[in-house]
Parts: C-alpha cells; structure tokens; sequence
C-alpha cells in the first residue's frame, strides 16, 4: 500500500558512493582562499552571525524561491523555505535562500512565457556567480519549473526540485446539486455561462471568492501540474512529491525531505547530467500523455532536453501519445482535481500503471531507480487513476499536426476537444491582433456561424511577443446565445493548459516571421483532420507564393530591453522557444576570483 506522505530520503542503493570530498566542494574555492579575498569571504559570511568553522567545513546549498507577494500560486514558499533550510541543516550543509523571479501566470503581463527564458538565465547566473554547491528549486506555476530546471540543467551542479503543490478543491452547489470547481477550467466554463445570460452578477462574484479558496497552483491538469508532473518523471523530485497538496502538512515533510537529501546529492556529485537521460525524457513523455497534460509541455520539454544536448522533436511527442491513453481523470480532460489524484496515489500510481512504457532502470534524485521507487505502488482509486483497458479518452492528450498551414508543425488536444471537430472543414475569419478579436467576438452581427474556423495571427513567440495564451479564443457571443460552446480554433499562440476546446496551437514557423498562417484570408477554407494529422489550407502553393511576395513583416512594437532581446533570439515554437545561443550543454567557464 502506497503511504500517503509518498516521499522517501532513504540512503541511495544504486548509485555511485560519495565522491566529494570537503577539499573538493565549489564553494571552497570562495572560503578556503587563503588570500584576502578568501579573508573578506569568510569576514562578510560571519557578518551575518554565521561562524567561520560553517562556511569552511559544510556544503553551501542554495534555495532558488521564487516566491513573491504577486504570485498566489507560490504563497507559501517563505515558509517551505524554512522547511528546506532546516533539512540541509540537520544533514551537515550551509543553507542560502535566494530569490528568483516569480512568474505567477495571471498576473504577469503580457504573457510569463515571456520571461520563462529569463528565470532560466537568472538561476543558471545565480548558482554560476554565487558559492553554491548544490540547489534545491522551489517552484511550481506554469514557466516557473521549466525555467528553473532549464537554468540548473545549465549550470549542472545537484538538483533537487521541490514542488509548490496545487490548492484545495472546491465545490459549487446549483438547485441542490454538487459540482467539483477546478482553477483556470471552470473560470472560462462560468464566463461563458455569465455571458450568455445563464449566470447572474451576484453567483458570478460567489464563485470569484471562492473557486481559488488557498495557496497553490491550478488544481487541474494545467500546466504547472503537468511539468511538476514531468520533473519528478525525470526524477528531479522526490517520489511522490509533485502531487501533494499545498497546504498538506505532508508538503512541508515532503521540503525538509528535500533539504536533507540535496546535501547528500552534493556529496555523491549526483549532477542533472548523470542523472537525466533519453530514457528520463521517454518517461517524461509517456507520464506527460497519462496525465491528459497542457500542450504547453510540447514547448516546455524540447527546450529542457536541449539545455542538457539530447535533441527531442514534437514527433518523438506524437509518437508517444499514440501509445498512451489518458488515465488520469482530472479536469479538463476528466471530471476530478489534483486533490483527489493524490488521495487515489498519486504520480508514482500512475506511472505503476505505465510501467511498460517506462525506461525503469533510470535513477531518481532519491538514489533509487524507478523500478525500486514504483515496487511497493498500488492504485487507490481506480476511477481516478484508470487502468489502460478504461481509459479517460480514447482520443489521446496531445496530436502534433502538419501540412501547408504547418510546415514545422501544429499541436492540438483532442482528449479536451470537442469530437465532432477533430476532422472538420470550414470558412476562415482571421484576426490580426488580440484586441482586434476580442472587439468581434462582441459583435452581435459577426458573419460566422458554428462551423467557421476562427484564426489568430502575430501571436506567437517573435509576434506577440512571448507567445502569450490566447490560443483559447473566445466563442463569439452571438453564437454562446445560440448555444454554441466550441469551434475550431487556430493560431500561432499558446493555450492555458487548464482550458478546453479543438484549438490548434502553436502553428510554426508563426506568422510574424513569415510562416503560411501569415497568408490566410478570411473566407479561405481550412481542413483539420486529426486522425491523419493534418492540417491544411485549401489554397494552391501557385497562390500562396504570390500572398507571399505581397507579405511585409510587421513591426516590433517594443524597441528596447529584454523583449528586444527576445525578439532576436527566440527560436521556433517546435524548438522549444529557448534562446539561440542558450541551446545545448557546452558548459561556461567558473568565474575568476580575484
């Protein structure tokens, strides 16, 4: 039977035996100087009230929090902190807490997938610049875990990723009848019943104050569950880690936990790149497709892959989806929440239920491979956690599409589609900006109807820029009137991993740089055909050569600073949108202490 606190600190059994010895930690390079700079190394650390003797005989362990007062998701994380602080302590190390910064999802504007490069480039310059021998990620929404990885991966010292956790569940009664409330789902879910007409101000408001009811990420299978879910894949997390609760008094175990092992990772020089492999990413991939994850993971993990030089394509997705259903019934896919995915045993369960699609001798930052983590796992739940034979949707969590529209390729979630819609053909009506769609969505005489496909251009990384989530567009309103609750929709955008609907996403190369979603006119017919992957514009390639001679780019709106700067090296949405020249694992120099 699988203990609900999940986590095990247990002493590695399988892996290499401690190499480190004191004179070979990084930080003795900063306090063991005997020159003056190791003298005002040592005098500026006892100016905070340490005592010399800690600076010279432990490992220094950093805590990357990205905590911030802007950033509900990560409320709680002062307190996990001191949580971690007081394992390292307690197993011999230094601790050192160090911001980061926070990318809470709703908040930051115009999009955190802006800035996810930009935390990455700020943990690997942190841990590069400071004397840090080990770190321990405290992170969880959205771009915050692929960035925070993306940034350690580079600079390959022990990691140990610690999870914010999601919040608590809630529940709506309507005329006598209970409904579990998800973050991020039920938001659109209700909008669109309000503005219909179905839903009044004051229940409207009811549900603001209460669908978000405690610290924590969504608590659906958005985003920040679904990388949470694939970092302890790749066996970053402690087992079992990534799905408890927030505000379970296992989480603040499960960070202590993680604060005693790092020291031991460091001593064992167990580092990302011993420890993630292809076969890690294999099981990323296959707990990604389990799990009915966002399509945001499609960007996410090629980017991550790449900072360690392991080159994975949205084929080797694809492929992966092909073979393994969705079993976990959660929201948007299913009817459940994260709470309830913990109870019935949360991530390790369902990678028992995986195990053979799962590389199982690949290690895990406990010390342990996979198959010795999983032997003991059981089910608790099985309408929760399904078994392959009754899966959650036959139609798969992710579809990578390609054609005319798509030449680099297009993604798409049929198990949160609409099934109707998955092979359909209709008249385009293109929009050329966000504010210029939200204005026609609230036309009440907008020429389109339940079968015309809606189109959203100069949305995708270069464009926007940041690729923001607005491949979720909006039903027009005269259509929610009628009835109307999904159309297919496509763009060069993102798409919150906690909505729903047959939205194509993340069509390369986007249309700001030229790709064919650039050339599309309102009128011209578009075919989505999921079963044969395709996604075609019936347009000759005669007449789209000659859309292409008239095409101009647009210009950047923002001439100065990090978006400039992100603008020009941003790649491709089928890359992974990392950086150009922050692809690959060639290492940077240490710095020079003078």
């Amino acid at each position: 039977m699988l203990a609900l606190t999940l986590t095990c600190v247990s002493v590695p059994v399988n892996i290499l035996s401690p190499s480190k010895k004191l004179e070979d930690l990084r930080s003795r390079r900063w306090f063991a100087d005997a020159s003056m700079r190791g003298f005002a190394h040592r005098q500026r650390m006892q100016q905070q009230g340490w005592r010399r003797e800690d600076v010279m005989g432990r490992p220094m362990v950093a805590i990357i929090n990205t905590w911030s007062d802007l950033s509900p998701c990560h409320a709680h994380l002062r307190e996990r902190a001191e949580s971690v602080k007081k394992g390292i302590l307690m197993a011999g190390g230094y601790p050192v807490e160090l911001p980061a910064m926070s990318l809470g999802e709703v908040m930051v504007k115009p999009t955190t997938m802006l800035y996810r490069n930009f935390l990455a480039m700020e943990v690997e310059e942190l841990l590069r610049s400071l004397p840090c021998d080990g770190v321990v990620l405290l992170a969880g929404c959205d771009k915050t875990t692929p960035g925070t990885l993306m940034g350690a991966f580079s600079m390959d010292i022990p990691t140990i990723f610690c999870p914010a956790g999601s919040m608590l569940n809630d529940r709506y009664v309507k005329d006598g009848v209970s409904r579990t409330v998800g973050a991020g789902t039920h938001t659109r879910m209700f909008w669109d019943e309000y503005q219909a007409g179905h839903l009044g101000q004051a229940e409207l408001q009811h549900l603001e104050s209460r669908m978000t009811r405690a610290p924590g990420t969504c608590n659906t299978m958005g985003t920040a569950s679904t990388m949470t879910g694939i970092a302890e894949a790749l066996g970053l997390t402690l087992p079992g880690a990534s799905s408890i609760p927030a505000m379970d008094s296992a989480h603040t175990r499960m960070a202590t936990d993680c604060g005693e092992r790092i020291v031991g990772m460091v001593w064992e020089d167990l580092k990302p790149s011993k420890l993630v492999t292809r076969g890690s990413f294999q099981n990323a991939l296959a707990v990604q497709m389990a799990l009915g994850g966002s399509t945001n993971a499609a960007i996410h993990i090629i980017a991550m892959a790449g900072r360690l030089g392991l080159d994975l394509s949205l084929d080797e997705l694809d492929a992966m989806a092909r073979k393994v259903p969705v079993l976990a019934n959660l929201f948007p896919s299913g009817d459940r929440l994260m709470e309830d995915f913990y109870y019935a045993g949360g991530l390790p369960a369902l990678m028992k239920v995986i195990e053979p699609f799962l590389s199982l001798q690949e290690h895990t930052v406990s010390g342990n491979t996979l198959a010795q983590v999983l032997t003991e796992v059981q089910v608790l739940d099985a309408e929760v956690i399904r078994p392959l034979n009754n899966p959650v949707s036959q139609a798969g969590a992710l579809a990578v599409l390609h054609g005319n529209l798509a030449p680099d390729g297009a993604v798409i979630k049929p198990s949160a589609a609409t099934p109707k819609l998955l092979c359909h053909s209709g008249r385009a009506l293109v929009f050329d900006s966000q504010p210029e769609m939200l204005a026609a969505m609230a036309d009440e005489s907008l020429d389109c109807d339940e079968n015309t496909v809606l189109v959203l251009r100069n949305a995708g990384p270069v464009g926007a820029p940041g690729m923001p989530e607005w491949g979720n567009l909006p039903i027009p309103k005269k259509l929610l009137n009628q009835g109307v609750r999904d159309m297919l929709r496509l763009s060069d955008a993102r798409m919150s991993g906690t909505h729903y609907g047959t939205c194509v996403l993340h069509i390369s190369p986007e249309s700001a740089v030229g790709g064919p979603l650039a050339l599309v006119r309102t009128g011209d017919v578009i075919e989505l055909d999921v079963a044969q992957r395709r996604l075609h514009l019936q347009v000759s390639a005669e007449e789209l050569a000659l859309r292409q001679l008239a095409w101009t780019a647009p210009k950047p709106l923002v001439q100065r600073g990090f978006t400039r700067l992100y603008q020009q090296h941003v790649t491709q949405a089928h890359q992974g949108c990392d950086f150009d020249f922050l692809q690959g694992n060639a290492s940077s120099p240490e710095p020079v202490i003078y």
